[in-house]
């Protein structure tokens, strides 16, 4: 008998969001202030602002806020989550993983597969896959999923305007008590170097004009078309659309690309305001979009992770979102409680000037 495998990924039992949760720095550098310092067109950066890690800030401590958010929505003791998977690609140890700090300081600690996710921005997507996938199997209860970065960028490189702090947790259980159920999920890969970092190195290298194309829209659009032909759905389905966001012109671009108008991106489109989180920042985008959506809204969320590869999404949101999203604050409360930082503190808290 020949079995015939689908392209999509629909799980086997009902799966979804049970809790969602959202950290973001409150420092901020504005794009201006670091073209002014470089000498380059105040007027033409590719961001308003972005978010600044604080000096006790790392990818950890984000991870830790984020997942205590998606606790109180969901509103489950922490013991019961069965995996904790953290995806970074800016962990503060080199060896040891983030996972296990994380679910020790939430409660959900010892009995717990703890781990870490890597694909550059699409690490914490990554880790919904995973957990989407161990809930549908049975295997267990709750799954933790964290997008969580405090990205680097090179002082004087392009980079530098976006690469940005922030992070999102999601807590996945069954369909039945979530806030948003998965509908089916798509992936797509190709091996694309457009973006990298060695071991040795501090600061990541980009492909500069091939990170646009065959990199970010070929992956993007492929994995949502894939995604929305499987299901039988269109762009007129969906009332929220949600990419990931290395600047504010790509995510506008794959939307058009895709016949989808900007006032279904714009709710989740965070990037003007603190930059791109790397891993935190499609999640970011999700979480921001949760908490505008309606029972019976469509979302589709699509990341992209340099290397190359995208995971689209398909959520339909339930009644539950209404007094869920209330225990917890928004993306909007952390995007607005800012603190300006000139370029020295910026060197100072991001620790790119170091003296020993």
């Amino acid at each position: 008998m020949e079995i015939v495998f689908g392209d999509d990924m629909k799980p086997n039992q009902h799966t979804g969001i049970v809790g969602y949760g959202a950290y973001i720095p409150r420092y901020r550098i504005r794009g201006c202030e670091i073209a002014r310092v470089w000498g380059q067109d105040t007027s033409a950066v590719p961001v308003q602002e972005k978010s600044v890690p604080g000096l006790d800030e790392d990818a950890v401590t984000i991870g830790i806020e984020a997942a205590q958010n998606a606790l109180k929505r969901a509103q489950i003791p922490p013991e019961k989550i069965a995996a904790v998977w953290a995806g970074s690609e800016s962990k503060p140890y080199a060896v040891k993983p983030s996972s296990s700090i994380i679910a020790e300081a939430i409660g959900a600690t010892p009995h717990v597969d703890a781990a870490d996710w890597e694909f550059a921005c699409k690490a914490g997507t990554e880790a919904m896959q995973a957990c989407f996938a161990l809930v549908a199997s049975g295997m267990g209860l709750y799954a933790l999923a964290l997008g969580i970065d405090t990205a680097q960028g090179r002082p004087a490189d392009p980079l530098e305007y976006t690469a940005a702090a922030g992070g999102a947790a999601f807590l996945i259980g069954k369909g039945e008590e979530s806030l948003a159920v998965l509908e089916a999920s798509h992936s797509y890969a190709s091996d694309t170097p457009d973006f990298f970092r060695r071991e040795s190195n501090r600061y990541p290298v980009h492909g500069s004009r091939f990170t646009g194309e065959p990199a970010y829209f070929h992956h993007v659009i492929h994995a949502a078309t894939e995604l929305m032909e499987d299901l039988g759905h269109t762009p007129d389905d969906y009332q929220y659309v949600v990419f990931h966001q290395p600047n504010t012109k790509f995510p506008l671009t794959a939307a058009k690309m895709l016949k989808f108008p900007p006032e279904k991106v714009k709710p989740g489109l965070i990037a003007p305001y603190i930059g791109n989180t790397y891993s935190g920042c499609s999640v970011l985008g999700l979480a921001a979009t949760l908490d505008v959506a309606a029972p019976g809204d469509r979302i589709l969320c699509v990341s992209y992770g340099s290397g190359a590869g995208s995971d689209a999404f398909s959520f339909m949101v339930t009644d539950a979102i209404e007094e869920r999203r209330m225990r917890a604050p928004h993306v909007s409360v952390y995007i607005e409680r800012r603190k300006e930082v000139d370029y020295a503190l910026y060197l100072k808290y991001t620790q790119a000037l170091v003296i020993k």
